[in-house]
């Protein structure tokens, strides 16, 4: 063979092994691109969810024949002639998703899921349909354990790390959307740690898998099988960007909903916001890090250890503090009794405080979503500061009532409205404004698509400013 015919005779050889490994991995793809075997695997876990509640209506039971659709005039006629009569019971149905936490029946949902049922009705894949009573439910990070008595053993879901998701990991949901039942989507994990203003714990994972109402408490898995969050949330209009609550966070809420059928937290009792590059400027940091003590509970274990309004909250028990948001839920991770140590900032210099953590009371849970950083507030766009002599120097304003606009979020309503940074409120809804505890009580009374008027103070000049409260976000 001559060594023109060998080479060609090799070649002939490499090219046939070259083309036998990528029909080999042309058919190994094809099969990874099926997902229908995780699907069969992972449908039994999840259950679909029906609840009845009853609600009562404030109208008659009796209507006047004369009126018509659109037109209550002469309802009204007959109500105030006859005066109040018997309230007519409503029963409503309600759709939402779950999956299997343990064999013995332990379902984990959404709490805004069944919160409200009187009636509610766990149905398996292969159409098994059980009574189910609630265990616990944790409204604070909306997440609820329901019991079913199964005939059988039942097929749990396997747990996976969300702390270990990157964004770009592909993920999966299965779920009851719009009543249609076990409808699977895929997407990727879009973000992590969103906020959306819905409590002091908010830590949710972003994905762009189609998550429609009625798959609220259904699984989002990885594609190893394991569940990595709980669907819970989704932007009105959105397209391709849904929240889920990351698995981490619900084996802790659900092991002491087993435990208890309760949530224990600690506590410390500050009242916090974020800080703005603004006031990071005001009072001579470093950086925008930390969270801003705005109050402080009389009596609560802050006040014991010493922390004073106006300190810097950097670090607890060594871990650094970044964001305002990222306090209140490492706090609550501690149980009561633990004992911590807070590193402030205080005029400049650190301090380290040692302070034993209590039991989050409910006064306190509801007064701090009442904060500065609430969801009503976050939905303004604003960020406000008490007038201190340092804020009137550095703003150049001469007010001294009031509260100042150190921040206007960027597309925000007040921004659209024309707020402006160094604007004074002096009034809203035609009451005064004095301090932030006015501010933020006025705030947190205005309901969802009633309108704020602002009486506000720019340069030597004061000016109304109306704009009207708006809710950004929607659960699934």
């Amino acid at each position: 063979m001559t060594s023109k015919s060998r080479l060609l005779f090799f070649s002939l050889v490499f090219s046939m092994i070259f083309l036998g490994l990528q029909l080999e991995g042309n058919t190994q793809t094809h099969e990874f691109k099926s997902l229908s075997p995780l699907v069969k695997q992972l449908s039994p876990s999840v259950v679909n969810i029906s609840t009845t509640s009853v609600s009562k209506s404030g109208r008659q039971v009796f209507q006047s024949p004369f009126s018509e659709k659109g037109d209550d005039s002469y309802d009204d006629f007959f109500e105030n002639f006859f005066g109040d009569g018997p309230q007519k019971e409503f029963k409503r149905k309600g759709l939402g998703s779950g999956f299997i936490f343990s064999e013995d029946g332990y379902i984990i949902t959404n709490n805004h899921v069944v919160e409200r049922a009187t009636d509610i009705k766990v149905i398996l894949q292969n159409g098994d349909s059980y009574a189910a009573k609630i265990i616990g439910a944790d409204p604070k990070t909306d997440l609820a354990l329901l019991k079913i008595e199964p005939k059988s053993q039942l097929p749990a879901v396997r747990f996976g790390n969300s702390d270990r998701l990157e964004i770009g990991d592909w993920v999966l949901a299965i779920g009851n959307p719009f009543g249609l039942g076990h409808t699977v989507t895929a997407g990727i994990i879009s973000a992590k740690g969103r906020s959306l203003g819905f409590g002091s714990y908010d830590d949710f994972l972003q994905t762009d898998a189609a998550i429609n109402p009625g798959n609220s408490g259904g699984p989002l898995f990885n594609f190893r099988g394991e569940v990595i969050g709980v669907n819970s949330a989704i932007i009105a209009g959105g397209q391709g960007i849904g929240f889920a609550i990351p698995i981490n966070m619900t084996k802790n809420i659900v092991s002491q909903l087993r435990n208890g059928g309760k949530v224990v937290r600690g506590w410390i009792g500050v009242y916090v916001q974020r800080v703005t590059p603004e006031i990071a400027e005001s009072l001579d940091l470093d950086d925008d890090n930390g969270a801003l003590v705005a109050d402080v509970t009389a009596g609560g274990p802050a006040d014991k250890a010493g922390v004073k309004r106006g300190d810097i909250i950097v670090e607890v028990n060594g871990n650094k503090i970044d964001e305002m948001s990222e306090l209140p839920k490492l706090v609550a991770g501690y149980a009561p009794g633990t004992k911590t140590k807070l590193k402030v900032i205080r005029d400049g210099k650190e301090k380290v405080l040692k302070i034993k953590l209590e039991t989050l009371p409910d006064q306190a849970a509801q007064h701090s979503r009442k904060s500065q950083e609430n969801e009503a507030e976050q939905n303004l766009g604003l960020i406000v500061q008490e007038i201190t002599p340092e804020v009137k120097r550095k703003l150049d304003i001469e007010s001294s009532s009031g509260v100042v606009i150190t921040d206007v979020r960027s597309s925000s309503v007040s921004s659209e409205a024309g707020l402006r940074r160094g604007d004074v409120i002096l009034e809203i809804n035609k009451k005064q404004i004095a301090n932030l505890d006015n501010y933020r009580k006025a705030v947190d009374s205005i309901k969802e698509g009633q309108n704020f008027l602002f009486l506000v103070k720019r340069d030597s000049t004061t000016i109304y400013v109306a704009l009207k409260a708006e809710a950004e976000n929607d659960k699934s």
